[in-house]
C-alpha cells in the first residue's frame, strides 16, 4: 500500500482543564488550520496514532467518533484508566500495520 492510499490519524487527550478526548486525520487538515491542530495534539497526551486505509476512512471515522463520545462521558478516574490497547482493539479492523 502506498503512502497516498492511507490516512495518518491520532487520538489524543487534551492537556488543558477539560481533558477532552479528540482525534484528527493529519491528511485532512486545511493549510490555514494545520499548525494549530497539530500544536493542540502535540500538547495533549497521545492515546493512539497510526494509519487507516483510505477506502475504510469513513467507517473508521464513525468508530472513532463513537469511541470518543464514550470516552468523553467517563469520569476523570475512569478516563485516566483508558489505555491504547483498549482503543486499538476497537479500531483493529481499520488499522494498517
Amino acid at each position: 500500500m502506498s503512502v497516498s492510499d492511507k490516512t495518518m490519524f491520532e487520538i489524543y487527550r487534551e492537556a488543558d482543564y477539560n481533558r477532552a478526548f479528540r482525534f484528527l486525520f493529519y491528511t485532512e487538515l486545511e493549510e490555514h488550520a494545520r499548525d494549530e491542530a497539530i500544536a493542540r495534539a502535540v500538547a495533549g497526551d497521545t492515546i493512539l496514532s497510526g494509519f487507516i486505509a483510505d477506502e475504510r476512512r469513513e467507517e473508521a471515522r464513525a468508530v472513532i467518533e463513537a469511541i470518543l463520545a464514550q470516552l468523553n462521558d467517563l469520569d476523570e478516574e475512569e478516563a485516566d484508566a483508558v489505555t491504547d490497547e483498549t482503543v486499538r482493539a476497537r479500531l483493529e479492523p481499520f488499522l494498517i500495520p
